[in-house]
């Protein structure tokens, strides 16, 4: 990803950005490209990136800055997980351990439960609730039935990301 060194302002110059929608389209056309045009194209990660004078940033990033006139702080949070949907209300600036409560997901290799902080603990035979925050595992315990995992890991997460969009 290249440096922060394109400003607001040049920002403006080459891309429009519609908050509505999220896209970014080219005001002058270039090589290959027609004014009008939507600018970028999405990646093996999901994410969108535009190429800007040698440079290739993030597309929601690239928002950021177009409304607020100064780059993010902290990373950029996709709301509703959707890393296309570049629209200013799903976009928020937060510290990376908020932005990463958003990857409790259910893991691919998580055949037994399909439920995100639950999973099958073969030793003891029982159901296993475990939660993480800010790159630390906290062990919930052990359940006799999936629900009961689900309850316990559902209730550590609110009371532990209390106050945050999640």
């Amino acid at each position: 990803m290249a440096s922060s060194n394109l400003t607001a302002a040049r920002l403006r110059e080459l891309l429009a950005y519609s908050p509505e929608t999220g896209e970014f389209r080219w005001i002058r056309g270039r090589p290959g490209v027609g004014a009008g045009s939507v600018a970028g194209s999405r990646a093996k990660n999901g994410y969108i990136y535009i190429g800007i004078e040698g440079g290739k940033y993030l597309a929601h990033r690239l928002a950021w800055l177009y409304v607020y006139g100064s780059w993010p702080s902290c990373d950029i949070d996709h709301i509703n997980w959707v890393c296309t949907d570049n629209r200013l209300a799903n976009l928020r600036d937060v510290e990376r351990h908020i932005n990463n409560q958003n990857r409790s997901r259910v893991r691919s290799d998580n055949k037994a439960s399909r439920e995100t902080g639950v999973s099958w603990h073969i030793h003891s035979r029982k159901w296993r609730s475990r939660i993480w925050l800010q790159g630390k595992e906290h062990r919930l315990g052990l359940f006799d039935t999936i629900d009961e995992a689900k309850a316990c890991y559902l209730a550590a997460k609110r009371q532990m990301h209390a106050g945050c969009v999640i």
